[in-house]
Order: structure tokens, then sequence, then C-alpha cells
């Protein structure tokens, strides 16, 4: 199939603070990709999903086909920032991330984490800072002991785009199994008739 710029939204939550996310893609050709998060105030995806605000601060990390580093982001900086993204409507914050950067043809994982559960070494294998300390956000100060922004209790959700990557497809997780399972299940009654 042509290999064309897509987007590809996708959220969920974590069950603890130490939760890390990570999503595999393959980019087909020379393009300059964002990733963009929108669980901390709020947005809405590419895919016109609209995210409530009210998620913990996330970091976006992009890792090669090595697992090398290429870059990460915590906080976008506001307006002025590479994205523009919103201030959270209760702390005025501008925690939400956005990362773009020129990527070739190859395979790449990204990584969702929460602030400051960084990346630990240039290596995805070096693991994250805060492994093992599933309520290390208990020391911001918040009343709920996970998912806290300094003193302000936050959710355990969590939202990101990757935008326009040169490429044909980008699976969620998990739905390799059901695209098998559905395919199988196709052959199969082409096998009846």
């Amino acid at each position: 199939s042509n290999a064309m710029a897509l987007d590809f939204s996708f959220s969920g939550t974590f069950s603890s603070d130490d939760d890390v996310q990570t999503f595999n893609f393959t980019a087909n050709g020379a393009s300059t990709v964002t990733l963009q998060s929108y669980g901390y105030a709020g947005g809405t995806q590419a895919d016109s999903n609209v995210v409530a605000a009210g998620g913990f601060d996330p970091i976006l990390a992009l890792f090669d086909n090595t697992g090398a580093l290429i870059g990460s982001d915590d906080d976008d900086g506001g307006p002025g920032g590479s994205c523009g993204v919103q201030s959270d409507p209760v702390t005025g914050e501008t925690f939400d991330t956005c990362l773009m950067v020129m990527l070739v043809a190859g395979d790449y994982t990204v990584a969702i984490m929460q602030y400051d559960n960084f990346a630990t070494g240039p290596n995805l294998s070096d693991g994250f800072d805060m492994q093992g300390d599933p309520t290390f956000t208990s020391t911001f100060g918040c009343t709920n002991g996970q998912f806290c922004s300094f003193e302000n209790n936050r959710t355990n959700a969590w939202a990101f785009d990757i935008l326009d990557v040169d490429a044909a497809e980008v699976p969620a997780p998990g739905t390799l199994v059901l695209l098998s399972v559905s395919v199988a299940a196709l052959a199969g009654k082409r096998r009846l008739r």
C-alpha cells in the first residue's frame, strides 16, 4: 500500500505512578513527526476524541529500532512552545508535552510515563528513573497519594497523538491479536464456501 502522512491517537490509564506504556510504529519515509499529549490540560485529539483536563503530568520519549533514545519532552512550555499546548484550567500550567523530530524510514518506540519518571539512560533497556516506586508522586504533597502534580490531585488518565507519520499503519497495543483472529475467521469462512 502507498504510504502517506497519518495521525494516530492513543489514550488510557495507569494503575501506579511508575507505569510506562510503549507503542511501536514504522515510518516508511522521511517526515517531521510530532508527539503531543493532551491528558494534563485536555484538548481534542487527531481522531476527534475530546480529552478532559485533569490527568497526570506526562513525559513522552522516542526511541529508535536499536532502543537508543532519540529525544523526550516533559513540558511544551505553553503558547510559545513548539505546539502551543493548552493551559490546565485548575493549575494554569502547560505540562502537556510536544516533541517534534525529523525521522527517516525505520521502526520506532514511543514511551509515555509520568513526571519525573524519565528514561534512565541512553537506551530503552536502561529503564526509567522511578521503576519500582508505585507512589513516587506522593512526595509532591497531594492527598490521594498517587498521580500528584505538586500539591494538586490528578487522575491516572493519559492521552497523546503521533502526528504526520509517513506510514501505512500504527497498531495500538492488543489490536494485533484481534486482527489476526479476524483474518483467520475470514479465511475459515472463505474456505467453507
